[in-house]
């Protein structure tokens, strides 16, 4: 029996890393392929690209406005003596307008987009941490989850050995069929386990396909990322976290957004100035009158509208803007808080996840040592088959333990990178091309006309 667990010693190992296949798929690999292809990643980058049109729709209020217009019509006329009498009618002409002051509407409009396009930014980067934590918890859970598959079927198969040796004592004498019944018991319970094991694995996989987007194939757990980026301490996690934290940082740009919309429709309250001009040209011509005539027309005019009493509308929308200022202030706080928890729950579950690999490994160690005894001792018969099957369940347990304490300690260390706001591409150093959403913005944020976006839809 101690040749059959070194051999499923060996088997674990190269599930867990110790060695490596030739296909192998790390969990860098993982994390580069979520990057690249997760849609949630992706739908939020396209987010980006929406809110950043929101600056030319801001610049275009200071622009000039250009309309043309075309206008024909035929007027009938029946005088009391003569035949009907008409006259045709075309006009063509163009306008244009100028906006000169629109008590600093245009100008805070701008900052209240350029505003919002930092805030969601902030929230790509949140999106991207979340999706690279969801990878690694995938990632993860596949490998711990296919090491206990293992562990369960080499279970099952030793627990059928016991059923047999148990019936073969029973059949020369030397052994009861209560310890026959015990066998075969603790063997279905095996097979059930294994069973939901299955179940498990199978499920892991399904959620391993939807967030990195590829079938786990070859997954090997050496963990090859650069996280110099990990919190030494939890006083650093706090402090990187509250200093540097996407969410945070969204948060408080989506004050200055709320600042600036309440000015803007405080400046609805201010006069507007503006200049308008045009050109016209009129064609006149049937037997209303004698000759046909074309008049040709050009005028510019300087308007001044000051707003005087618009039945409260602004004013409620102007303490409706402030209102909604403070509850992004609220929402700040709320940040803050809620990654200052963040952080202090991954540090605990990371400490926690260290302790337990080193428990559980002293477990497994002591447990194999406490199976060959017992089964040493049952050749002897200074042991029942209730104790071999004893020991042998707490070595099973010892070993689930370990794979699934491993398994948090890796989930648990990049849980902290997020927590601190350092789970990004660029922190891990992944061979990606990293998404630079200011490229969009370039493009697209002193675009006067064109219906195509940047790249060609």
């Amino acid at each position: 029996m101690t040749k059959r667990y070194a051999q499923v010693t060996v088997a674990i190992g190269l599930i867990v890393g110790l060695a490596t296949p030739v296909s192998a798929f790390t969990l860098r690999d993982a994390l580069e392929a979520a990057y690249s292809n997760n849609p949630t990643l992706n739908a939020a980058r396209a987010q980006v690209r929406v809110t950043d049109e929101n600056v030319p729709i801001a610049k275009s209020a200071g622009r000039p406005q250009v309309f043309g217009d075309i206008s024909g019509g035929l007027n009938r006329y029946f005088p009391s003596a003569g035949g009907p009498r008409y006259n045709n009618t075309q006009s063509f002409g163009i306008t244009a307008q100028q906006n000169i002051f629109r008590g600093y509407r245009t100008e805070n409009s701008i900052k209240q987009a350029k505003s919002s396009i930092k805030a969601e930014r902030e929230n790509l980067r949140s999106t991207e941490q979340d999706v690279l934590l969801d990878a690694v918890t995938a990632f993860m859970n596949v490998i711990r989850d296919t090491a206990i598959v293992n562990l369960r079927r080499s279970d099952l198969e030793f627990l059928t050995q016991q059923v047999q040796a148990a019936r073969d004592r029973f059949d020369v004498g030397e052994g009861t069929r209560t310890d026959v019944s015990q066998a075969e018991a603790r063997r279905a319970a095996a097979q059930s386990e294994l069973n939901l094991a299955m179940a498990n694995v199978n499920a892991s996989r399904a959620v391993f396909q939807q967030i990195i987007g590829v079938k786990p194939k070859g997954l090997v757990a050496r963990d090859t990322i650069n996280r110099t980026g990990l919190p030494k301490s939890m006083e650093a996690a706090v402090d990187s976290g509250l200093n540097g934290h996407p969410v945070i940082l969204a948060a408080m740009y989506n004050v200055d957004a709320a600042r600036y919309n309440a000015q803007v429709i405080e400046g609805e309250l201010l006069p507007t100035v503006s200049i308008e001009g045009g050109v016209n040209r009129t064609y006149n011509h049937g037997n209303l009158t004698s000759t046909s005539a074309r008049i040709d027309s050009a005028q510019i005019l300087g308007r001044v509208t000051i707003p005087i009493y618009q039945g409260g509308n602004v004013s409620s929308r102007v303490r409706q803007a402030k209102e909604q200022l403070g509850v992004a202030q609220l929402q700040g706080d709320v940040a803050r808080d809620q990654v200052r928890a963040a952080a202090i729950n991954a540090w605990g579950q990371y400490q926690a996840a260290e302790a337990s690999i080193i428990a559980a490994r002293a477990q497994v160690a002591a447990s194999q040592i406490a199976l060959n005894g017992v089964l040493e001792e049952q050749k002897v018969g200074q042991r029942t088959t209730l104790d071999v099957l004893d020991s042998q369940r707490e070595l099973v347990n010892a070993r689930v333990s370990l794979v699934s304490a491993e398994r948090d300690r890796v989930v648990a260390a990049y849980a902290l990178m997020s927590a601190a706001g350092r789970l990004t591409a660029s922190s891990l150093g992944l061979s990606v091309r990293v998404y630079q959403p200011v490229e969009h913005y370039e493009k697209v944020k002193d675009k006067w006309f064109g219906l195509r976006t940047p790249d060609g839809r």
